[in-house]
């Protein structure tokens, strides 16, 4: 359960309050003397700490004891109990961080619910603090797949302004990314422990809109039963991510325009505005210069939120990432019957690096979760994937057979939709071969091959300066010698 420090110049009062304890399984440490107790307690390392407020004829050691368990790494939860109960010793207790306040005599009951208490709360802490570690490690920047140049010069310009407060303007095709990009920034700025908060604009009617963002007084409008929050303040300290944010009506326009000039927000139905100290990020896959000829989007309001824009590549012009992408979203992924890593033949990655991906990385990653889940093997294979890509096959047969790494032995896999898709269709279809190993890829393989290609492409593009090309793919130097000897090896 949880390690207990209990300290009260009553032996009787210890004696009987450790043996409550243990009975419901904490671990206790009694003591009955302040000073020895603080002394103890770096030693003890206790997740709850209970102490009379007065200790040795009256001297007011409980709110050092408290203030010495708040300081721990992690901190303490204290629970003080006195006999001289009064507004002032609470309030005091309560400010230098208590969190709870008994009076004596103790009632056994009481102060069992609120060791529980205290217990659960210390467990929503410690899961809130692992929940946030393991946000701000999906979100570093190096979990934004992408080695292609274009995704330097976006990775570069995150890195550079991420922990600044200015406006960011996001600007990309749908499903490139942008909001994993906003999520980057948040989570690598001095901001990352405070809320992130996402708003689609495009989602909610121009009412609710703006209650959803400013928030609302009772009685405001019809329905209004009660004060509401907007998300400006739910994200005060934080982020706010403004997505789609051509779609945000006129009226909207200028209010938002307003926040960002005042760092003030009015609720619906009230007359007086409130500070907010928030970050905004916003995104659109639109052009808001055209929306600005046409007079749907406030020019002043552009240029505000356009202090910093990062442009998204979309993923046709991601050379060289799709292997990447492929191998992320497959990563830690089983086949449901097998329970084995899935692999992917070469035709298949041939298809899918032929696709030109209006969706962009969402369309990748969609298509990956439907191969994976009709898949009948740990392999791959072209038919597996949506019919649309089908079509590529006969465009990407030349390339598979007449590349000296890839072996033209393919399997004839058993269709989706009644028409079989083969690397190599000619005649009459024969009876289906085994797979053979040489007809698949090995993903790690592919991706190697992959990465010296890109390697030998840019350093012929510096001439030969490993220096200048080191810098261009964004390695080391030591790096790009050890993955070329490593290339040699092999």
């Amino acid at each position: 359960m949880a390690k207990v420090l209990l300290v009260d110049d009553e032996p009787t009062i210890v004696q009987m309050v450790a043996e409550l304890l243990r009975t419901a399984g904490h671990e206790v440490h009694p003591f009955t003397n302040g000073q020895e107790a603080m002394a103890a307690m770096e030693t003890i390392g206790p997740e709850l700490v209970i102490t009379d407020l007065y200790l040795e004829k009256g001297r007011a050691h409980g709110l050092d004891i408290l203030q010495r368990a708040r300081a721990l790494n992690p901190p303490a939860l204290v629970i003080v109990v006195t006999a001289f109960g009064s507004i002032e010793t609470a309030v005091s207790a309560m400010k230098k961080g208590a969190y709870d306040y008994l009076e004596k005599p103790i009632r056994l009951e009481v102060l069992r619910l609120s060791v529980q208490r205290a217990i659960s709360y210390n467990e929503a802490v410690s899961e809130n603090l692992y929940l946030r570690k393991e946000l701000r490690k999906k979100y570093q920047f190096n979990q934004i797949v992408g080695s292609s140049p274009a995704m330097q010069m976006v990775f570069r310009m995150v890195e550079r302004v991420a922990d600044t407060d200015a406006n960011i303007l996001i600007l990309g095709e749908s499903g490139t990314g942008k909001e994993l990009v906003a999520r980057a920034l948040h989570f690598n700025s001095r901001r990352q422990n405070a809320p992130f908060i996402p708003v689609n604009c495009s989602a909610l009617p121009e009412n609710l809109l703006e209650s959803e963002l400013f928030g609302h007084r009772k009685g405001a409008f019809t329905g209004a039963v009660s004060d509401k929050k907007g998300l400006f303040h739910e994200a005060d300290g934080g982020t706010i991510f403004l997505d789609e944010i051509a779609a945000m009506p006129p009226l909207l326009q200028s209010r938002l325009l307003r926040v960002l000039q005042e760092k003030e927000v009015r609720r619906v139905g009230d007359n007086l505005p409130e500070h907010v100290d928030v970050r905004i990020l916003a995104a659109t896959n639109e052009s808001l210069d055209q929306k600005m000829k046409l007079g749907a989007f406030r020019e002043d309001l552009f240029y505000r939120l356009n202090v910093i824009s990062i442009p998204l590549p979309p993923l046709r012009e991601r050379e060289g990432d799709i292997p990447l992408l492929v191998s992320h979203f497959l990563r830690d992924k089983l086949h449901a019957r097998t329970l084995q890593p899935f692999g992917i033949t070469r035709q298949a990655m041939a298809v899918l690096e032929a696709h030109h991906w209006p969706g962009n990385v969402r369309e990748l990653e969609n298509a990956i979760q439907r191969a994976c889940a009709l898949s009948e093997t740990p392999l791959l294979h072209l038919n597996d994937f949506p019919p649309h890509l089908h079509g590529y096959a006969g465009q990407v047969t030349s390339n598979v057979e007449t590349d000296p790494r890839i072996s033209t032995s393919q399997e004839h896999h058993a269709p989706d939709s009644g028409s079989q898709i083969s690397a190599n269709p000619g005649p009459a279809a024969s009876p289906s071969p085994s797979l053979s190993p040489a007809s698949a890829i090995n993903l790690r393989s592919f991706l190697r091959e992959q990465e010296m290609g890109f390697i030998r492409q840019i350093l012929n593009r510096a001439e030969g300066d490993k220096e200048k090309a080191a810098e261009i793919l964004g390695v080391s130097l030591a790096t790009l010698y050890r993955k070329l000897a490593e290339n040699e090896e092999a």
